[in-house]
This record gives structure tokens, sequence and C-alpha cells, in this order.
């Protein structure tokens, strides 16, 4: 019921914030009115984020950690243009100043409306909503390419550039933090840092007290590069055409009132990127299921949605099934997390996600038909 989500990327949990803080940040929101209650949302990795009671009503308050003041009033400047669109978004506050951005103590802090919602993922969904999924993904790919055009025409780039408003960081570079799982790369991992990946995250399993899922590590870590050794031949070329993506599309960053999506949120990693990969890595979290298999049956309209919103051809997609199948073969930022970093928030997801690589390649046929036909 927040519109605070941020997808696994990583930063301290929410912590509360000090009444000092709080009054100077709403002083500059007349119309905010006087604070009445202020609460730590815990499902933001990426941000802070609190549900925030005032005399004038419920809001949203995000510190954006990162605190890149121009990035964040540009995606602000976005979101605005995709609210005059009617896509549904939640897009920021204006202060006195009509700004969007207020800089408290050198940190970056942004008010939004509240926006009562759920979030759903796949299993929540029927095939009618999973249609309608996918056509609001191509829709928003759309009016991407129309409204960065406009807002930013020099960061538009045109197909085959690497450029991106933000640099996406590989699985494969050693982190300087939780590792962001699901930023497109343009250059696909090379098998032989994996395997040194491999070879260093089985060390630091090995060495400590074993529990459960230290078993479960080193088993799906011995089994990944026997898998990967198999398939190495099948690296990806270079990433096809690019467009301008949400970035972090995944279902703590979309809000359902009933069946029909409030508002996705979370649009800090806007950017350049292959479309179609962000389709695919949608649907793989979406439609991933406890036992590391996907939803096939939900995938095939969602898919089939989505290429008709925005013009994707079938080629398209299936050169994305085949990168993102790629980019999960050699990634290990749960892992990491854990060994590399001594952060567990992302444990409960790891069964999953590891015997996601090993069905997907066993079905690699069936998943890229599903989201081609």
């Amino acid at each position: 019921m927040t519109t605070g989500a941020d997808g696994p990327s990583g930063h301290p949990e929410t912590e509360p914030l000090d009444g000092t803080t709080l009054h100077n940040v709403l002083r500059l929101y007349g119309q905010a009115g006087e604070p009445l209650g202020c609460v730590p949302l815990t499902e933001g990795l990426l941000n802070r984020g609190y549900r925030l009671t005032t005399t004038r009503g419920r809001f949203f308050l995000k510190h954006h950690l990162d605190g890149d003041h121009a990035a964040i009033a540009r995606q602000h400047a976005v979101t605005l243009r995709l609210a005059a669109l009617g896509l549904p978004v939640a897009p920021p506050v204006a202060d006195a100043r009509g700004a969007t951005v207020t800089v408290v103590d050198g940190r970056c802090y942004a008010l939004h409306p509240w926006v009562e919602g759920r979030h759903r993922d796949g299993g929540a969904l029927t095939r009618a909503q999973s249609r309608r999924l996918g056509a609001l993904l191509g829709h928003v790919h759309m009016c991407l390419e129309k409204v960065c055009r406009e807002e930013h025409p020099a960061a538009a780039a045109p197909a085959g550039r690497p450029d991106a408003q933000r640099p996406p960081e590989g699985p494969e570079k050693p982190p300087e933090g939780p590792g962001d799982p699901w930023q497109a790369q343009d250059a696909a991992a090379d098998p032989q840092d994996t395997y040194a990946l491999i070879e260093e995250l089985l060390e630091l399993v090995r060495r400590r007290p074993r529990d459960s899922f230290d078993e479960l590590a080193e088993h799906r870590l011995v089994e990944r590069r026997a898998l990967l050794e198999r398939h190495a031949h099948r690296r990806p070329a270079a990433a096809p055409a690019r467009g301008w993506v949400h970035g972090d599309f995944h279902p703590l960053n979309l809000l359902y009132r009933g069946g029909e999506p409030a508002a996705i949120v979370d649009w800090d990693r806007l950017g350049v990127q292959p479309r179609a990969e962000e389709a695919v890595r949608a649907a793989v979290i979406f439609f991933l299921r406890p036992d590391g298999t996907l939803d096939l049956a939900k995938i095939r309209p969602y898919a089939r949605a989505y290429r008709r919103a925005c013009g994707a051809d079938t080629a398209e997609l299936a050169a994305a099934v085949h990168r993102v199948w790629w980019e999960r073969l050699n990634d290990f930022w749960m892992l990491r997390w854990r060994y590399q970093l001594g952060d567990h928030r992302a444990d409960p997801g790891f069964p999953a996600s590891a015997a996601l690589s090993v069905w997907w390649t066993r079905s690699y046929g069936a998943v890229r038909e599903a989201f081609t036909d």
C-alpha cells in the first residue's frame, strides 16, 4: 500500500526521519500542511521512503540517497509529461518555488501524492490482466519515446549507441554496494569472468559454518558452472536497438487498485536500454513461480499485447529472450549480497531465482515461443 517500493537495488533500510529534518522539508511545501505522522516504509531498498500524514492529507516522502539533483529533476519532468499523456504515475508535488526536488542538509527529497493500492505479482493476475500488463508496458515505452525525445533530445540515443542516462552495472563488476539485478548491459557477460566469480563465491561459502542455505548455494554454484561450460558458445552479440525505458519495471513498482494499475512508481532508473529486454525481464520477475518455473500461459498474452502496443516484432523479442537468459545464467547478485556484503535481505528469493536458470535452459524453446508466438 505504498508508493515507496524499489526493486532489489540496495541501500540501508529506511530509518526514522528526525523531526527537524521533516520540519525543514515541509516548510518548503506550504500546501502540504503540518505533519501529524511520519512512518518509515520497509519495502524500498534503493531509496528511503516515508508515509507522511499532515493536516492537508497523506503523502509519500522520498529520500533519494544518490543525491543527483539534476537527474532526479529530469525524471520528475518526464513523469509529469507522462501523467499529462494519461499514464498511471504519481508525479511529484512542486514546492513553493515550483521545484520538485528539495535539498535539506545536502540530502535530496521529493514529495508525492499518496496512492492507495497494492502490489500484485503474476500469480495474482488473470490472463486478461497479464495481457493488460503487457499492453501497459508497451504503452509506457511508446510514451517515453515521445516525451524523452522532447524533454531530453541530446540524451535520446540512436539505436546501437551505448548512451544511457544512468550507466548500467553489469553483474560481473565487483560490487561497491549491492548489485542491480535488472540493469541491461551493452556487452553480454563474459563467461570467464563468471567462472572467476563462481570460484570466489565457492571459497566464501566453504570457509564458514554451514547451514541449509549454504548447502543450496554451493550446489547451485557448481551446477551453474557446469551449465555455463556447456553453453558458453551461446554468448549473445552486442545489445540490439535501444530506447527509453522505466528501467525497473516489476511488481514492487506497480500499484493496483482493484484489478487495474493505479500507479507506476520509482522512475530512478529511467534511461536508454534495449526496450524488449525490459519487457522480457519484467515478465520473468512478474511470472516467476516459487518452484523456479515461469508461467508461460500468462507470458504469452502479456508478450502479444506488448508487441502490439509498441510495434516490436518477434525477432526483437527472441533476441531479448536470449540476452536475458544469458544474463540470468551469469548473474549471482543474491549470493554476492550475502557472501561479499553480509546482506541477507535477498536470501528468500534465491531458491526460485537459482532454479530458474536451470529450468529456463532446459525449456529454452518453450520460453522463446511464449514470447514470440
